[in-house]
C-alpha cells in the first residue's frame, strides 16, 4: 500500500489547508459517530487531523476506528479511514485526491487492506461534500458490520 500524500518530495500536493482542517473539524466535532478529534502537532500549524470514532457505535469486534485527515491548499487531500480489530487486525480504505504517477488524481484504496487502488468520481470536491460521502460510507459499513454480525 502507497502512503498517504505528503506536502514534500515528488509529486507533492502544495502547504497544508488550515482553513479546511478547521472546517471540517467543526463538522466532525458534532457528528455523533466521533468520539474525539485532535490537530498534529496542533490547531495552529496542523498537518493533520486526527478523528476518534466512538467504538460504542461499533460491534465488539471492532476495537477502535479512526479517520486520518490531510488537506491542502490545491485542494488536494486524503482521508483514510482504519479500524482496529480484535488480534491486530486491520481493515482499512482511503480516498485520495493528489498528483501521481500510477493512478487517476482522485482514487479510492479499497478496503480491507486499501491496497487495491480504483479510479473515484465525486459530484462535487468541496470539503463538506467529501465529507459527507465519506461519513455517509462510515455509516453504511458500520450497518453492515452490525447485519454481519
Amino acid at each position: 500500500m502507497s502512503p498517504p500524500p505528503d506536502s514534500s518530495g515528488a509529486g507533492a500536493t502544495g502547504p497544508r489547508d488550515r482553513q479546511t482542517l478547521r472546517l471540517l473539524e467543526r463538522h466532525l466535532a458534532s457528528d455523533s459517530l466521533v468520539a474525539e478529534t485532535a490537530f498534529d502537532p496542533d490547531s495552529y500549524e496542523p498537518r493533520l487531523l486526527d478523528v476518534s470514532l466512538d467504538a460504542g457505535r461499533y460491534p465488539e469486534s471492532v476495537t477502535a476506528a479512526r479517520l486520518d485527515i490531510r488537506w491542502f491548499t490545491t485542494g488536494d487531500f486524503s482521508i483514510h479511514y482504519v479500524e482496529e480489530r480484535d488480534g491486530n487486525d486491520q481493515w482499512e480504505c482511503r480516498w485520495d485526491r493528489h498528483p501521481n504517477t500510477h493512478d487517476s488524481r482522485l482514487h479510492f484504496h479499497q478496503p480491507p487492506t486499501a491496497a487495491s487502488i480504483t479510479d473515484l468520481s465525486l459530484s462535487s470536491l468541496h470539503p463538506l461534500d467529501v465529507y459527507s460521502t465519506v461519513l455517509t460510507a462510515i455509516d453504511q459499513r458500520v450497518e453492515t458490520l452490525w447485519s454481519d454480525e
